[in-house]
């Protein structure tokens, strides 16, 4: 995989936090022989509190965007990056189905980076069963921080 490559070649880490893709983007990259050298762990935060409690996102954001919003994306990858001591900090959250969330319709996802060439949150408009919205947003998220990699510090 691109992203530990290049990230491994820095000498980076990275870190996620993981909503409706419920831990699909660690296995992702774990499923890759040497991964330890650069993913060093991730927290899967479902519900609002745990993002609150573990990923530091703070309740205000929460109240006036919701769970599924570009700013709680972007609070949960600078969180997690913080907490967890890492180079980079990828997140994802949004509506995997079979219903609505907050007034946003299946298939609404934020996924965001945060790492030392700056922050980066991308919202996407999916479609499919909850299984492809949730590989959909995994390859995105990766697709995210491979961008961001690219960008000059």
């Amino acid at each position: 995989m691109r992203v530990l490559a290049a990230l491994a070649a820095r000498g980076e880490t990275l870190a996620t936090a993981e909503s409706l893709t419920g831990g699909l983007v660690a296995q992702t990259l774990t499923d890759i022989p040497g991964a330890s050298q650069v993913f060093i762990g991730g927290v899967v935060a479902y519900t609002a509190l745990l993002k609150q409690q573990l990923l530091g996102v703070p309740a205000a954001v929460v109240s006036a965007h919701g769970v599924v919003s570009a700013e709680t994306a972007q609070e949960m990858a600078s969180g997690v990056r913080q907490r967890l001591g890492s180079t980079w900090g990828i997140a994802t959250t949004g509506v995997a189905g079979p219903s609505e969330q907050e007034g946003h319709p299946v298939g609404t996802v934020f996924v965001a980076v945060s790492g030392p060439s700056g922050d980066a949150v991308r919202q996407l408009a999916l479609s499919g069963d909850r299984a492809e919205i949730r590989a959909a947003t995994c390859a995105q998220a990766l697709g995210l921080v491979e961008e961001q990699l690219a960008r000059p510090v």
